[in-house]
């Protein structure tokens, strides 16, 4: 199985990758289109500025390619926000993926929202053998609202989107390359669809 990890200098993706050879996989990192293109798997990370990310995918044509992907994609934390129509962090239009637009925590709560939270309402097969609360690893002052594509959600102030999903698509607002046991299983699911 060929598993690829966007490399577009906006992701933490040394951490992913050990955590995919950790499950006994191997995973290339590259930026490019027809390697891409051909993988089994995708990884799309991102960690950072929602504009300053996206103009890195626009420079580099990635912009067009990854929504045209066939096999499955896993958007983690800003890739996952970069699949959305659009963010609030710097007015950023995203890859129109998934149907809905992330916004920034307000005031009542602190951000960025660092740490463990409980994941609860668990509907996919991204999810199999993760039980409901338990918890996983977030780094985020921006959120994507429930929506019809969520598949999970997360309680900071108010229920969010942890996890989307459309088609061929699936994106995670947690980092499970972070979450121990339970990061783990689901990368374990995503890499056996």
């Amino acid at each position: 199985m060929k598993i690829v990890i966007i490399n577009y200098g906006a992701g933490n993706i040394q951490s992913i990758k050990f955590a995919i050879i950790r499950l006994g996989y191997e995973a290339v990192l590259s930026n490019d289109v027809q390697e891409i293109q051909n993988a089994d798997k995708v990884i799309f990370p991102g960690v950072g500025e929602a504009s300053s990310a996206m103009h890195k995918l626009r420079d580099s044509g990635l912009d067009k390619i990854i929504p045209t992907l066939k096999q499955p994609v896993l958007g983690i934390c800003l890739g996952m926000q970069l699949m959305c129509n659009s963010s609030e962090e710097g007015n950023t239009t995203g890859l129109r993926i998934f149907d809905v637009d992330v916004v920034k925590f307000d005031d009542t709560v602190k951000v960025p929202q660092i740490g463990w939270n409980q994941i609860t309402n668990l509907k996919s097969r991204l999810f199999k053998d993760v039980e409901e609360k338990e918890h996983i690893y977030l780094v985020h002052s921006f959120y994507a609202p429930i929506c019809a594509e969520t598949i999970a959600t997360c309680d900071y102030g108010l229920a969010y989107s942890a996890a989307l999903k459309k088609d061929n698509f699936y994106g995670t607002q947690f980092h499970p390359e972070k979450s121990s046991d339970v990061g783990q299983r689901i990368l374990e699911n995503f890499l056996q669809m």
